[in-house]
């Protein structure tokens, strides 16, 4: 391989080997002692070959080094740019590779971008501006926002904030309450009318493709015992509120905690605020309202959360879970609250 070393400014050592076949070995000592071998190949180059030469560079530097070396670690291969993408981050900015194997479902609106990808291990997996939302595997995501079974809502009137993949909306459907209303439009400023073409693509993707989650539910957007309407949320609930109209419970599917450290001046933390402040005035006394949390890693972001529950216009009691998605990685949050009145929300596990 034809080596060129370039110049660092005395900050360790760089260079480059380029093969005839164009494969390329960067290598670069920084000062403070790690080692860095990235080589780079071909899908269709000889593996065995390959980790034999990644074996004799390992016993080359443990002779070069005369066996000063702490820690060797071999990291699988990246695939770079291959035709499916499989690698997603996680909330806390971990990266994960899944074995995601064929696109199903894709559609852009000027909202945002709407994937459903097949992973042999998870099912479908339905991802919204690169953010994973929900598997076919993640029943345990939808059971801990419902409160985990410890929520009975036979003959409930049931209001569903989001919840496009209609996940939520067919398990509640089971246990015959008196009526579901879901809204599946959240207003963060845009038009309306990019919101109300996202959302319906995104339903549409989901009783095609991810019919492990929702079942038959999103065939028809009106049963005997529940309606969807796709329909800015936040001027319903304002017209529910002036009407008196109450629910016995509240699922606010449509966004995780945000990530933000600043809740004053972020405005999903005022987006968050207003639907609090809105289902507090559309719960029954006795009612209550659960929703998700964010990464359990984010335990600032949480607390902040938390502390917003203890701003609001009446007193709130709210318990919280740790359950374990499938398809996320990460240990997730949810919370049950009271708004003395109650609340809750729960923390998700991925495993």
């Amino acid at each position: 391989m034809t080596e060129t070393v370039h110049d660092t400014n005395g900050h360790g050592y760089l260079a480059t080997f380029v093969g005839k076949n164009g494969r390329l070995v960067i290598l670069r000592v920084h000062s403070h002692g790690l080692v860095t071998i990235d080589l780079q190949c071909y899908e269709e180059d000889n593996i065995a070959q390959l980790d034999n030469l990644l074996n004799a560079l390992e016993n080359k530097l443990k002779v070069l080094l005369n066996g000063n070396i702490t820690r060797i670690k071999r990291l699988p291969a990246l695939v770079r740019g291959a035709e499916i993408d499989r690698y997603w981050p996680t909330a806390d900015g971990r990266i994960i590779e899944y074995d995601i194997d064929r696109v199903v479902y894709e559609e852009d609106s000027e909202y945002q971008n709407i994937k459903i990808l097949h992973s042999k291990q998870y099912g479908n997996i339905l991802i919204l501006n690169g953010d994973v939302n929900l598997a076919e595997s993640d029943l345990a995501y939808t059971q801990a926002i419902m409160g985990s079974g410890k929520e009975n809502y036979a003959g409930k009137e049931v209001l569903i904030l989001g919840g496009g993949d209609g996940g939520i909306l067919c398990e509640v459907v089971k246990q015959k309450p008196k009526m579901i209303t879901m809204l599946e439009i959240s207003f963060y400023g845009s038009a309306l009318l990019n919101l109300f073409h996202s959302c319906v693509k995104v339903i549409d993707g989901c009783k095609m493709h991810m019919r492990e989650t929702c079942g038959h539910i999103l065939d028809n957007l009106k049963g005997d015992c529940y309606q969807v309407l796709v329909e800015d949320c936040v001027p319903v609930l304002k017209k529910y509120v002036q009407e008196g109209k109450m629910f016995d419970y509240v699922i606010n599917d449509l966004t995780a905690i945000p990530i933000s450290t600043e809740p004053e001046e972020d405005s999903t933390w005022e987006f968050l605020r207003l639907i609090l402040d809105l289902s507090i005035k559309v719960l029954h006394p006795s009612g209550k309202y659960l929703t998700q949390g964010n990464s359990v890693n984010l335990t600032e972001a949480l607390s902040l959360y938390e502390e917003q529950l203890g701003k609001l216009s009446c007193p709130v009691e709210f318990s919280k879970e740790v359950v374990c998605v499938p398809s996320y990685s990460e240990l997730y949050p949810f919370t049950r609250s009271k708004f003395l009145k109650y609340f809750s929300y729960a923390n998700v596990v991925v495993e």
